[in-house]
């Protein structure tokens, strides 16, 4: 399940994790449908790993096909 920090922002994905999701999405290089119905969140890859690390999770990198990647 996969918790949107795009529509909701950090915080709320953080807690996500910590109810049941396992996927935090991806950093967007180009939004539009989100941001034109309000939502102007922004992340960068290191601070979606730091989220990740800090819901006590290890952060992955993975494909189109769900293949997984591990990071430092």
């Amino acid at each position: 399940m996969q918790s949107s920090w795009v529509t909701q922002g950090s915080r709320p994905a953080s807690w996500a994790c910590g109810s049941g999701g396992n996927d935090v999405g991806s950093i967007m290089i180009e939004e539009n449908v989100v941001a034109a119905a309000g939502a102007h969140h922004r992340a960068s890859e290191e601070e979606l790993r730091r989220l990740i690390r800090d819901a006590g999770f290890i952060p992955r990198q993975r494909d189109t096909l769900y293949r997984t990647y591990f990071l430092n």
